[in-house]
């Protein structure tokens, strides 16, 4: 049997960019396709496909129509691959050992370079293919290290290198590297920074923001601006304003005037992974562009998230859980604990009831604090795997938890009137204190101006909730924001006292360290 079935793989990358522009497009993929046709009908083989990757570097073998390639050739559709080279095919030294000299030959196809005469069907050049493979990978690792300090060159001279601005500026019509300021995404910006500043919280922010239909950045880019933006990190679904994207904002520099880049960098030139690189390696270069906020401004909002995270009428930091932490047994509040030795300094939680009054009232139920930031951070990612997961919310999960909260809205309305019937009595007994003398008349006026300064309170909130004409609809949305900011903590690195006011209800401690997470809508979690 005639092996004679080909296919062409032709592939252009960045790599080829410098030659193309210098007048030398034999690099080009219609030159590619002309070369390779005439050389397979030269030898009388027949093409039964071609397969092209645009803009794709030969250092992986995840290019788009490589792959296609492979699963064709295990699914035996061919017998020959024709590229222009061999470093066309690949310039990665391993996937060179891995296909042209382990997959394709025991799949039984061969490989032709015609530029460079390579051909897998001549074991004498074996040698030369591996050593042409070495030489193609220093080639590639020698272009990435003058990329990488060409890059960091233009960095320290200000110019801007990203492929999408930050959400408020544009890339300037005359100069790329440069960013002007977008009026319209700049007076949002703007307005959260207020809105901070006014003591609404980042998740209350975005409530906000998504209330009023203004577009989330990634859909700004997309449909105002006609980008062909993709942020990775968020999920197609997400048209609210989360608690991240208001946190970004919140602390990115480059609101006034300040460019800050190579702030991740790539394992290697092999390898698209990322890491992040400590903040002494970033380029900062100030005043190089309008700022939109101003530094006073910046500065105001950055001491008030410190501020944020603190203990309720303390200085100390660590306060995260501050007001939301219980003892399972008596329910009432964890004090602070700290260590007895060395600086003495807060180590954890420990039962404020214990703590005052000793174990005839209580047991300690002391938790460490790193444990307990650890266990909430896995709870939370936990809990937005389970959400990613499902293609759709469980309605029943749904319904049960709207129906627990309008369970609380009506418990609420019954303690509401148990209350101002007890005002009532109140007001009945003063009467009579004064009517007896028991009291003075200054006294008397006091004690009703109160009651009914508590009265007019309390039936605002009854007419607020009686007021809510669509109950369901408004638990349903509800739920909806907190399952929608839920998802944008699958990958949440660093507790804050924000993240967990947006989630969690509140959190009991056991006897044996072990912690119940009452998240909001949602049954307890035990951890």
């Amino acid at each position: 049997m005639i092996k004679n079935r080909a296919v062409l793989y032709l592939r252009l990358s960045k790599e080829d960019a410098d030659k193309i522009s210098k007048g030398d497009d034999s690099a080009s993929i219609k030159n590619q396709r002309l070369l390779l046709t005439d050389y397979a009908l030269a030898h009388k083989f027949k093409i039964i496909n071609v397969y092209s990757d645009d803009d794709e570097s030969g250092l992986y073998d995840n290019r788009p129509e490589f792959e296609k390639m492979m699963i064709d050739a295990k699914l035996g559709e061919f017998d020959i691959i024709i590229a222009k080279t061999q470093s066309r095919f690949s310039r990665n030294m391993e996937h060179i050992e891995k296909y042209l000299h382990h997959d394709l030959p025991n799949l039984g196809i061969r490989f032709i370079g015609v530029v460079d005469g390579v051909d897998t069907d001549n074991e004498d050049n074996k040698k030369s293919r591996q050593i042409n493979g070495l030489v193609n990978e220093w080639y590639c690792e020698d272009l990435s290290k003058n990329i990488r300090s060409s890059f960091k060159a233009k960095m320290k001279n200000g110019q801007f290198l990203g492929s999408s601005c930050p959400y408020g500026y544009r890339k300037d019509p005359k100069n790329h590297n440069h960013l002007v300021v977008d009026e319209y995404a700049a007076k949002v910006v703007k307005r959260i920074y207020q809105l901070y500043l006014s003591g609404n919280g980042k998740a209350k922010i975005g409530s906000i923001l998504s209330s009023e239909g203004i577009l989330i950045p990634t859909l700004y880019k997309q449909k105002v601006l006609g980008e062909n933006y993709h942020n990775s990190k968020a999920l197609s679904t997400t048209k609210t304003w989360s608690y991240q994207t208001i946190h970004t904002i919140l602390n990115n520099e480059t609101y006034i005037g300040h460019l800050i880049q190579n702030k991740v960098n790539t394992l290697s030139y092999k390898d698209k992974k990322k890491k992040l690189l400590p903040k002494e390696k970033w380029i900062i270069v100030k005043n190089t562009h309008t700022p939109i906020i101003e530094p006073e401004v910046f500065e105001m909002v950055q001491k008030l998230q410190k501020t944020r995270t603190r203990s309720v009428g303390s200085t100390e930091e660590n306060g995260i859980f501050s007001g939301l932490l219980f003892c399972a047994n008596c329910k009432h509040t964890m004090a602070r604990k700290y260590a007895r030795h060395g600086d003495k300094g807060f180590i954890g939680y420990i039962c404020k009831t214990y703590k005052v009054h000793g174990k005839q009232f209580c047991s300690s139920h002391s938790i460490n604090n790193d444990a307990l930031e650890e266990a909430v951070l896995l709870s939370i990612k936990s809990e937005a795997k389970k959400i990613l997961k499902a293609e759709d919310i469980d309605e029943l999960q749904k319904i049960k938890a709207c129906n627990e909260s309008r369970e609380y809205y009506d418990l609420q309305l019954e303690n509401i009137r148990k209350r101002m019937d007890k005002i009532e009595k109140f007001k009945r007994k003063t009467y009579e204190s004064y009517m007896e003398d028991l009291i003075s008349i200054k006294e008397y006026k006091q004690y009703v101006s109160e009651f009914e300064s508590e009265i007019r309170e309390l039936q605002e909130l009854q007419s607020q909730i009686n007021g809510k004409t669509d109950l369901q609809q408004e638990l349903n949305t509800q739920y909806d924001e907190w399952v929608e900011a839920f998802k944008n903590y699958i990958n949440i690195k660093e507790l804050t006292r924000d993240v967990v006011l947006e989630l969690i209800d509140k959190i009991e401690v056991a006897d044996d360290g072990s912690i119940t997470i009452y998240y909001k809508f949602q049954n307890p979690y035990d951890v």
